[in-house]
């Protein structure tokens, strides 16, 4: 799999919730390569701002050569793409990093905040029976579009949507079970899955993206600790955005 810089055509961009943007994307030639869990780099038409901006991929059609991304602003370049349009074009690069595997019997997938985008195209491509639990703070998005995929479970901070809580405070007042857990989300959120996976003897692979800042390991922002040494610095750290985004649990320290 080798990563292509391309110049996109914008097809659609929408908002779906507060700051939060749905943009599709024509890319064939990353899109006929992407799996789930990955990511691509946005580059900003400003020429000040030299490193891009990493994104993960909500949705793969790789018949129709489109990504989707769905992203929350959160600076600059971010608030810059909110503005574009079918009329544009926007500069990306990818697939970058590396994502889910497949695996076991029984899945438990788990998105919190904008963590949950990257976990649509998972939800779709898993042959497996899935639980899907989806972690909100005040306002909802996506969860409609999980449903046909799993069942739908969900916790926010102020009850209004599911339990009041968290994912993992969800996760025990719906009995849920499984033999495999997929998570993307805030470092909080994906510690307290670390630990429940390790105490309940469950794999997990948790994706790190809320880490990443350049998305090609130049800036070196997105390093974590590593239980192995790693070839590169050959101290026990990872770079999330080279090694990564997703790790199994007992890889990494939180």
């Amino acid at each position: 799999m080798s990563k292509i810089k391309i110049k996109a055509n914008i097809l659609r961009q929408e908002m779906i919730a507060g700051n939060v943007f749905s943009m599709v994307i024509q890319a064939k030639e990353i899109a006929t390569q992407a799996v789930p869990g990955q990511f691509v780099d946005l580059y900003s038409a400003d020429g000040s701002k030299l490193l891009p901006r990493p994104i993960s991929l909500c949705e793969i059609d790789r018949e129709q050569g489109t990504l989707r991304l769905v992203y929350r602003i959160a600076g600059k370049g971010t608030a810059e793409f909110s503005t574009l349009t079918s009329d544009h074009t926007i500069d990306v690069l990818g697939p970058l990093g590396n994502g889910f595997k497949k695996e076991g019997k029984k899945a438990i997938i788990i998105g919190g905040g904008i963590g949950i985008p990257p976990m649509l195209q998972l939800a779709k491509e898993l042959d497996c029976e899935k639980s899907i639990v989806l972690g909100y703070r005040d306002e909802e998005f996506l969860s409609s579009e999980f449903k046909p995929y799993g069942d739908v479970y969900m916790s926010s901070d102020n009850g209004e949507f599911g339990v009041k809580g968290t994912v993992m405070d969800a996760i025990r007042e719906y009995g849920i079970e499984g033999d495999i857990i997929y998570a993307c989300g805030p470092t909080p959120m994906l510690r307290a899955i670390r630990e429940y996976a390790i105490e309940h003897n469950i794999k997990a692979q948790i994706s790190l993206e809320e880490r990443m800042a350049c998305g090609v390991g130049a800036c070196l922002a997105c390093v974590c600790k590593s239980r192995e040494v790693d070839d590169h610095s050959m101290v026990h750290n990872k770079r999330v955005c080279k090694d990564g985004p997703v790790f199994y649990a007992e890889e990494v320290e939180l």
